[in-house]
């Protein structure tokens, strides 16, 4: 479905959850490798785990996460689940193409969790996501990439917020015509076509999640 966020009257009312058709995520990101870069990582392999500190960049087809820190596990089947974090000033932040078009979703969340076996993000604390000129914000979100579905809410982990804490969903949704614009006004036939978005390259040099490298402790 063309727009991602299909909302009315929903922006200033407190504790609000949305369920509603969301844009779907690139397919062929599914079978493109991961790659990261970092300032340091550590490797359990035992559990499993790998652990990216500093200015850390994941990269996985279209699908890009930047963040101060990322903890990657690994199940039994493969399926890697990303844990990602920022700062007090700088939050992590999540970018993928949208299947079939030339824009790109966007969000960002003190913690960004995103698990690539469901095709799920979610967004936690001083949530924002994005897509086009359509943006949506609260306390949670949770984008279903293979349902095309998505959950906001204006409390912590999916719950609404406690009467009289100010905390609420906002929504900037706007207007979509077949006969106009994204932003609604009708291009002239003779303007030259609009720049479409580029992919991200991949990483030089990245390595591959799948077989990180264990740094060495000076």
């Amino acid at each position: 479905m063309k727009p991602f966020l299909r909302l009315a009257g929903i922006a200033g009312i407190a504790g609000l959850m949305l369920a509603a058709p969301a844009a779907r995520a690139e397919k062929a990101d599914r079978d493109k490798p991961v790659n990261i870069e970092a300032d340091r990582v550590s490797v359990d392999d035992v559990k499993k785990v790998q652990t990216f500190d500093g200015n850390v960049q994941l990269v996985k087809g279209t699908l890009i996460i930047r963040a101060e820190r990322i903890v990657v596990t690994q199940d039994d089947d493969g399926y890697q689940h990303g844990v990602a974090t920022g700062t007090a000033s700088v939050l992590p932040h999540f970018r993928q193409k949208r299947e079939g078009q030339d824009e790109y979703i966007e969000g960002e969340g003190e913690r960004i969790d995103h698990d690539a076996k469901t095709e799920k993000t979610e967004f936690f604390n001083r949530a924002w996501v994005k897509s086009g000129l359509d943006e949506v914000r609260g306390q949670f979100i949770s984008y279903d990439g293979r349902s095309e579905t998505y959950v906001v809410t204006s409390g912590p982990n999916g719950t609404r917020a406690k009467p009289g804490s100010g905390e609420r969903v906002r929504a900037v949704i706007q207007p979509k015509n077949k006969d106009t614009g994204a932003a609604g006004t009708t291009p002239s036939p003779s303007a030259p076509a609009r720049p479409t978005a580029a992919t991200p390259p991949a990483l030089k040099g990245a390595q591959n999640i799948s077989a990180p490298r264990q740094e060495t402790e000076q």
